[in-house]
């Protein structure tokens, strides 16, 4: 192909000028068959429909601009490419740039669907996630969406708002019903708006709860928005950083704030995966990390049925529901989990070698052991060295002021030892 390749979006608005123009004098219109039937209604229709060249395929499409020919009678003439909307907007625009590169293409987009759909529900959008999970037939697209529906509750926790390009197997019920399944969502109340084939005539908006959309058939194409409730309208301002008079615990028995802040550091925790929090006490570890990464599926392991409650307790006051709690003693307790990208080891009892063992049969190439005692650090250091982990050992002291007698002095905490071992 040695013409330009110009991508005009069509479904909303008239073309401008320019856009008409290039329509006009263009050598060939591509479209697939819904466009065709969206261009049907353009004024410029009649004058140009002999130049149409309906294709379904995207690749097809794509093999069938590289085939053109290298001259055409009309040199200066154009190759039109019709795309829905916004091509820059999850559309073809990126692919026929990385095909044809930016010199041979020119966008010119109409508006998004994304943008008639928040006109519609008359809210404004510049405080949403947009994401798409249109992979149509094409399963090395769908390989690539960044996110998939199952993220959906999470992504809804950190965002008051989500816009959702659907597809025919992606569609508004089974949203709603990953919805209906999550108690993080059933916690922030969510309201759906299901905007059907927008820029149509028979163009329909459906308000209702994820119980509602769940039960309900729409016609497409589509896009969804999920809105949080007024009352769960804010996102928490804090994601890291709890206080331990936030979290509930007893005698003390918490991973101090100082410590717990550098243990997480040192696990370097991946947005997503399997986290195992083995010893969790009260669970300060696995809170914070499961409301810092809310796609990661966060294991407290615990015996004491005391700190467990405390478990059940944080769990519920900071909303963190991929936490799993898990009842019972390591490495017993581990038979049967998820493997893990991370360990975190805060308590072991006398089990410290055995568990270790058993951790990294598993794999896992990071681990990190919290210890009070020289006998624990000689004995994780140990298990690192016999299985050829490399070792970082960081020590913790911190000092506290409190006040006495009018004046602040320095109290010092007992130090605490990170083993991290990582391959």
């Amino acid at each position: 192909m040695s013409n330009k390749l110009y991508v005009i979006g069509i479904g909303y608005k008239p073309f401008d000028k320019r856009a008409r123009e290039i329509i006009l004098n263009s050598d060939v219109i591509l479209a697939s068959n819904r466009l065709f039937e969206v261009f049907k209604e353009y004024d410029e229709f009649e004058a140009v429909k002999d130049k149409l060249k309906v294709i379904n395929n995207v690749n097809e499409t794509i093999n069938f601009i590289h085939a053109l020919p290298q001259h055409s009678s009309t040199p200066a003439s154009p190759v039109v490419l019709l795309a829905s909307g916004d091509p820059m907007f999850f559309g073809i625009g990126r692919r026929a740039i990385r095909e044809f590169g930016k010199d041979m293409v020119e966008i010119l987009p109409d508006l998004s669907s994304v943008q008639i759909a928040f006109s519609r529900i008359k809210e404004p959008w510049d405080d949403t996630f947009l994401m798409s999970l249109h992979g149509g037939p094409d399963p090395e697209k769908r390989r690539r969406l960044p996110y998939e529906m199952d993220d959906i509750p999470s992504l809804l926790q950190r965002h008051n708002k989500i816009a959702i390009l659907t597809d025919r197997e992606n569609n508004p019920s089974k949203i709603a019903k990953v919805l209906n399944l999550s108690p993080i969502a059933h916690s922030l109340l969510p309201v759906m708006f299901v905007c059907e084939r927008l820029g149509y005539q028979d163009e329909k908006i459906t308000e209702g709860s994820p119980e509602e959309i769940a039960g309900m058939m729409f016609s497409e194409p589509n896009v969804v928005i999920i809105q949080r409730s007024a009352i769960n309208s804010q996102p928490s301002a804090i994601a890291f950083g709890l206080k331990e008079n936030e979290i509930s615990h007893s005698r003390g028995l918490i991973t101090k704030d100082e410590v717990r802040a550098v243990t997480i550091h040192k696990l370097r925790l991946p947005q997503k995966g399997v986290f195992w929090d083995i010893g969790a006490g009260s669970g300060s570890v696995s809170i914070e990390a499961a409301r810092l990464y809310p796609e990661l599926k966060v294991f407290a392991v615990e015996k004491d049925k005391e700190q467990i409650n405390h478990i059940e307790e944080n769990k519920i006051r900071f909303n963190a529901a991929n936490i799993e709690i898990v009842k019972g003693e390591a490495p017993d307790a581990l038979n049967g989990l998820p493997l893990p990208e991370r360990v975190f080891i805060g308590g072991s009892g006398e089990m410290l070698k055995e568990i270790m063992d058993y951790v990294i049969k598993t794999q896992v190439k990071l681990i990190v052991v919290n210890a009070a005692t020289i006998e624990t650090i000689n004995d994780a250091v140990q298990c690192f060295e016999n299985h050829g982990y490399n070792i970082k050992i960081s020590e913790i002291s911190v000092s506290r002021a409190k006040t006495i007698g009018g004046k602040r002095h320095m109290s010092a905490l007992n130090p605490i030892f990170i083993i991290t071992g990582e391959k």
